[in-house]
């Protein structure tokens, strides 16, 4: 019987380049789009930093290169967004720029199923107010 490998969501994204794309757009939208003020005012003026970040935490993931656990070790993400009041405002505000980012990108519908839902629970479990 021959083995079948599964693709990743990294892999079936496209890998770096369409990742980039995903975070650098998201980060775009969360800086221009009048709905998300409340969240684009809880990140610094600089938001470049914060881009490379996000981009190597969604690298592994979605079962790619594992940077961010490389470079930070874990990503602890409850603990690192306590000190922000992240309610269900902000996480409709962070969900939006993700999916219209998403919009960006070809990708089958299974996968943007599983993003959505993936990206909703994290978002979800992100909140503390």
């Amino acid at each position: 019987m021959e083995d079948v490998k599964q693709l990743t969501p990294y892999e079936m994204l496209g890998g770096e380049t369409p990742l980039r794309h995903l975070v650098d757009r998201f980060y775009d939208i969360m800086d221009t789009d009048p709905r998300v003020v409340p969240l684009r005012k809880m990140h610094g003026p600089d938001l470049t930093p914060i881009r490379q970040k996000l981009f190597e935490f969604l690298s592994g993931w979605l079962g790619g290169p594992s940077l961010f656990i490389e470079k930070y070790g874990h990503p602890m993400l409850r603990a690192r967004h306590m000190p922000f009041a992240v309610d269900e405002d902000a996480r409709d505000q962070w969900l939006l720029c993700m999916y219209t980012a998403m919009d960006e990108l070809s990708m089958e519908q299974a996968l943007r199923d599983h993003l959505e839902d993936a990206f909703f629970r994290t978002a979800d479990f992100m909140r503390n107010r």
